[in-house]
């Protein structure tokens, strides 16, 4: 009986073990996407050095080349990730994939003026956005990601005045406001996403008075103030 309790305990040794060899090798993988992404949030960073749309464009377009980078780190994490539980392990990569969500969309306001959904994000980091098809890119990565982006969306509102652009807080005004209203739909249980959720009511209020300031000061575009 005794030697029977050894043997299966040494099998649970050997499986731990194995397990940990795995999450080492999988935070080893995440270390190099990690460090992707810090790139390109230094070169987005440029944004609130831009005064018009083509240095944008520029910076947008330097920080999506390295997107197939992304994509290439990511499928040797799916490789290693295959025939396992996603969501044991979701607690390596969260936070990069939330920080990458933010970056695309991020990018895709920039250039489109419209926040793309889970499923175009998805695509550009290389990810299927549905849950039942093993790797994906989970909803609320990317409601994190949507949340994240509209901190460096406040910071730009209020460094695009000071470069000129009066047209462009009002347009991130009514963008936030919108996302704001949408994310009230949702029944958030989930507390770190709660917690992010209030902080983008204090992004609208704060570009809100950017907008309210340049309006009472007369700086903004007579259609733009008549909107």
């Amino acid at each position: 009986m005794a030697s029977n309790t050894v043997e299966v305990f040494a099998e649970y040794m050997k499986y731990l073990d194995t397990d940990q060899q795995l999450r080492e090798s999988l935070r080893s993988q995440v270390q190099v996407i990690e460090e992707i992404a810090r790139k390109i949030q230094n070169i987005l960073g440029n944004i609130h050095q831009a005064s018009d749309r083509e240095k944008i464009t520029k910076v947008c377009s330097e920080a999506t080349s390295h997107f197939p980078s992304v994509q290439n780190e990511i499928q040797k994490l799916k490789e290693m990730l295959l025939g396992r539980e996603y969501y044991r392990f979701h607690d390596l990569w969260r936070f990069v994939m939330q920080r990458l969500s933010s970056q695309v969309v991020l990018i895709a306001y920039l250039m489109q003026d419209q926040v793309i959904p889970l499923e175009e994000v998805a695509t550009k980091l290389g990810l299927n956005g549905d849950s039942k098809e093993g790797f994906h890119l989970d909803l609320e990565d990317y409601l994190h990601g949507v949340l994240l982006m509209t901190i460096e969306l406040s910071r730009f509102a209020i460094n695009a005045v000071t470069a000129g652009d009066y047209e462009r807080p009002r347009k991130i005004a009514s963008m936030l406001s919108e996302l704001q209203a949408s994310f009230g739909l949702l029944n958030l249980k989930n507390d770190s996403l709660r917690k992010r959720f209030d902080g983008l009511k204090y992004n609208v209020k704060r570009v809100e008075e950017v907008v309210y300031d340049l309006s009472i000061r007369g700086l903004l575009p007579p259609r733009a103030k008549a909107t």
